[in-house]
């Protein structure tokens, strides 16, 4: 049912917790599944994403997704971050099932909303 890839950043997520006076702090939900996504994020001075911790109530998959997306995400420009979707966090993962779509749907547009906060913040 689950990639390997699924299943080890479900039982060994990365970049689990919060960071104080974070950057950009972005928060999504879904109403269906109660699956709900916290995405904080550290922003040098050149706008490269330097750090990012996320804390997800939600499914298996919801978890391994905001793992993930975190790992995309490090290093990246906000543009580049910017242009991560759903379905390059599900392919970075092998893979979800279809009744699971919906939970790296949620990863990138927590993150999407990450930058926003941003950006709104910062006046940019």
């Amino acid at each position: 049912m689950y990639s390997d890839k699924v299943m080890d950043h479900f039982t060994n997520p990365r970049n689990v917790g919060e960071i104080d006076k974070a950057d950009g702090v972005g928060e999504v939900g879904n109403a269906s599944c109660g699956d709900i996504m916290k995405i904080f994020l550290k922003v040098d001075d050149k706008g490269v994403i330097e750090d990012v911790k996320f804390k997800t109530f939600g499914c298996g998959a919801a978890i391994a997704t905001s793992s993930m997306v975190t790992e995309m995400a490090i290093g990246k420009t906000l543009a580049e971050a910017e242009e991560l979707t759903n379905e390059a966090v599900a392919e970075a993962l092998d893979g979800l099932p279809s009744q699971k779509m919906h939970c790296s749907n949620l990863a990138a547009d927590a993150l999407h909303a990450a930058i926003k906060n941003y950006r709104e913040t910062h006046n940019l």
